[in-house]
């Protein structure tokens, strides 16, 4: 057991995040009361200077100590003196717990989601590339390899979220039913086995917010930019309801300013020709297909019921249909997989050539079976995974696909990232605004989340939908006035 004191109790959280990279089993303390492993962290201000400094004892006896400081520290304001003091603090912790473990993390200090917003920044004060990387790997003790990374998507997604323009926002509806549940899944997915009755109950109380959103973006003078039907797997509609859903979103709005509209196929099991004919009718210019693995028994093992030939099948179909903007998601790290079966896998997708890749790190999340069941799977280990992240970005590359956007989650096999990779130009517009939180998204459906985003005060408001599909029958009015009451403090 490991025992931490630390004299500011605003940065416990960003310290036990940190901690746990590297320990197991540990606990804060308000002090050395003779703990056989024991480090206390210290935070000093001067005139013009902030100290941190970290001290590690065993039995009493002092073994590694870091102090790390910013010297002429020219922030007054308290935002930038607490950021600079929580910075200063993990440094000095991430070095005594690196000597201690002989390791380092490639995200350093980073234990946020979003890595590349810190890049955003450094950018819009106008460093140049390398004056970034080095305020990355010196400040942030990144490994070089992702300090990279962080700035080519970020430079990626900056042709497209700059100049920002605040009359735009973006549509996400939710479609919480999947055929059955996968065991690592968290979000909010209902077999239809339980819930399908509920579905056409379910998109008339859909539709009905949708056109609220509408008159709240025309009240508010906002014009819509992007749209993103995702679940769950939206294709568990029927045909009949995926058109009746489709043509009350192009019918509320003014698609005069879309760039891109978006369905999720995702689960093949529920792709038909008959699905596929609607959404290229309804001009759907990009639609996912998501296999997660392209192993059969991997597919069984995870609740998946249908083949990796079912997903081959379901691809060409769609390009057959005229698709010509596909995605594909793969998750590594899945129970039991290791490096040469994620090789398989990228080698059968390089054989398709979708537009896009999504690629996922296995994160173990608490709403899903796997954390029930932890002990009963085989997960690949940190160097495995590391390699299956590397074997990964060398097949994106060699399929010609750049990376464009990426985000971390918590609980994520070797506290790796998920990352997307693009051909130049079929870039998801949507999933980099949603990421780097540079527009405001207006959700609808059950578990969706609306993100008021407000750029003059380095603000976002969230506004939740209840996650449950009968609550949400029962009070979609209350999921309308919840949005509503925050628009109407904006709208003119």
């Amino acid at each position: 057991m490991l025992y931490i004191s630390l004299e500011n109790e605003k940065f416990k959280y960003e310290t036990g995040e940190l901690v746990k990279l590297f320990e197991g089993d540990f606990e804060f303390a308000d002090s050395n009361d003779g703990f056989e492993r024991f480090i206390s962290l210290d935070i000093s201000k001067g005139e013009d200077s902030i100290c941190s400094r970290a001290a590690y004892y065993v039995g009493g006896v002092l073994k590694h100590e870091k102090e790390c400081c910013s010297k002429n520290c020219k922030i007054k304001d308290s935002h930038g003196i607490k950021r600079e003091s929580k910075n200063l603090l993990k440094k000095a912790l991430y070095i005594i717990l690196s000597e201690i473990h002989g390791k380092s993390m490639p995200w350093g200090i980073l234990t946020g989601i979003r890595p590349t917003k810190i890049v955003q920044e450094l950018l819009d004060e106008g460093l140049c590339k390398e004056d970034v990387c080095d305020v990355l790997t010196q400040k942030y003790m990144l490994s070089p390899q992702k300090a990279s990374m962080a700035l080519e998507i970020a430079l990626t997604e900056r042709k497209y979220i700059y100049p920002i323009d605040d009359s735009l926002i973006s549509l996400y509806v939710s479609i919480p039913f999947c055929p059955t549940r996968c065991i690592y899944c968290s979000f909010p997915s209902n077999t239809l086995k339980q819930w399908g009755h509920l579905k056409a109950k379910y998109v008339e109380c859909l539709i009905k917010e949708i056109e609220e959103i509408a008159d709240m973006a025309r009240l508010w003078g906002k014009k819509l930019h992007t749209v993103y039907i995702g679940g769950g797997t939206p294709t568990t509609l029927d045909a009949n309801e995926l058109k009746e859903l489709i043509v009350a979103i192009r019918q509320s709005f003014d698609f005069s300013s879309v760039v891109e509209f978006t369905v999720e196929a995702g689960r093949v099991d529920t792709i038909d020709e008959e699905k596929l004919d609607v959404l290229r009718e309804m001009e759907i210019d990009r639609i996912s297909i998501n296999p997660q693995t392209m192993n059969d028994l991997t597919l069984k093992k995870v609740g998946r019921n249908h083949s990796a030939k079912d997903i081959e099948d379901a691809f060409h179909l769609a390009r057959r249909k005229g698709f010509t903007n596909i995605n594909m998601d793969i998750i590594l790290g899945l129970p039991g997989e290791d490096v040469d079966m994620v090789k398989y896998t990228l080698g059968k997708i390089a054989q398709l050539s979708p537009e896009s890749l999504t690629v996922h790190t296995m994160a173990i999340k608490r709403a899903s079976r796997l954390k029930e069941e932890i002990d009963s799977h085989e997960l690949a280990q940190y160097e495995n995974v590391s390699k299956m992240v590397q074997t990964a970005m060398e097949s994106a590359i060699d399929m010609d696909l750049r990376p464009y956007y990426m985000y971390r989650q918590k609980h994520m096999l070797g506290n790796l990232e998920n990352i997307g990779y693009a051909k130049v130009g079929c870039e998801c517009i949507y999933n980099i605004n949603i990421m780097e939180e540079t527009q405001t998204i207006l959700a609808a459906g059950a578990g969706a989340i609306s993100k008021f985003v407000y750029h003059d005060e380095n603000r976002i408001e969230r506004v939740p939908n209840v996650k449950n599909i009968e609550h949400y029958i029962e009070r979609v009015d209350e999921m309308i006035l919840r949005k509503k009451k925050e628009v109407l403090k904006n709208a003119d």
